[in-house]
């Protein structure tokens, strides 16, 4: 279904990235999404997860273009964070500052 142009599909991952101030794509059976999941939780942020398939992604990577990383992805305050490796780089980095081991 069309509405001016903009898939059904097309509205609803933007309202999804929009209105949820952390959103996370993730592909079904991939443990990497429940990674990123928990390592949010661990910073203390509850993030919305969706869960895509192939037909998802193929929107996914329509809208996104070049900006689009490799599932799991995370969306923070509407805008792309990154995948599970700019996640891991910032927990850690996070996690050495609190606790003074910096090297």
């Amino acid at each position: 279904m069309q509405t001016s142009g903009v898939s059904k599909d097309t509205l609803l991952v933007t309202k999804l990235v929009t209105e949820n101030a952390v959103m996370v794509f993730g592909q079904r059976g991939f443990c990497m999404c429940h990674v990123v999941r928990h390592l949010l939780l661990g910073l203390g942020v509850n993030p919305t997860i969706s869960v895509v398939d192939e037909g998802d992604m193929a929107e996914l990577r329509r809208m996104f273009g070049e900006e689009m990383v490799e599932l799991p992805v995370v969306y923070i305050g509407g805008k792309l964070f990154g995948g599970m490796e700019r996640l891991i780089v910032m927990t850690y980095s996070m996690n050495t500052k609190i606790t003074g081991l910096s090297s």
